[in-house]
């Protein structure tokens, strides 16, 4: 099927009065699929969802979310939980585990950043630096005008 974009556009190029082949070529589909869509002008496209494939972690998913409620506020590794559900016969991989407990870790808030602020005077900074020892050269102590 094509999207509901297409279907549009073959009649709006079709009134216009290009051909079949034409419009074919230009939305680069079948010249079958030009001819369908303009014999009914009132039939659309319709798509449905897809059906949710179910996936290897479903069974243990109630477990993982028991284990992660269970150790709020602290965070249990995906790989702790991993091995938990491999003991208790998983045979997927770890990265769907990771996925799916990295989408249940709750979201940190950010701290604003507090200016600290003092009168003049009150504080003083200091930036402190790493000085190279050596010696000191001649040549590093002339002035500009040669002496």
């Amino acid at each position: 099927m094509i999207p509901q974009e297409f279907f549009v556009e073959i009649h709006v190029l079709h009134r216009q009065g290009l051909s079949i082949r034409v419009i074919a070529r230009k939305l680069s589909i079948s010249r079958n699929t030009v001819k369908r869509y303009l014999r009914d002008p009132k039939q659309t496209p319709e798509y449905s969802q897809r059906a949710k494939r179910p996936s290897v972690l479903d069974p243990f998913k109630p477990y993982l979310l028991e284990r992660i409620r269970a150790a709020s506020p602290d965070w249990i590794p995906a790989t702790v939980l991993f091995r938990e559900i491999k003991a208790r016969s998983y045979e997927g991989g770890k990265t769907t585990v990771r996925s799916f407990v990295s989408a249940q870790r709750p979201q940190k808030l950010e701290v604003p950043i507090q200016r600290f602020e003092t009168l003049p005077g009150e504080q003083m900074q200091v930036d402190f630096t790493t000085i190279r020892g050596g010696a000191i050269s001649p040549q590093s102590l002339r002035c500009h005008n040669g002496i």
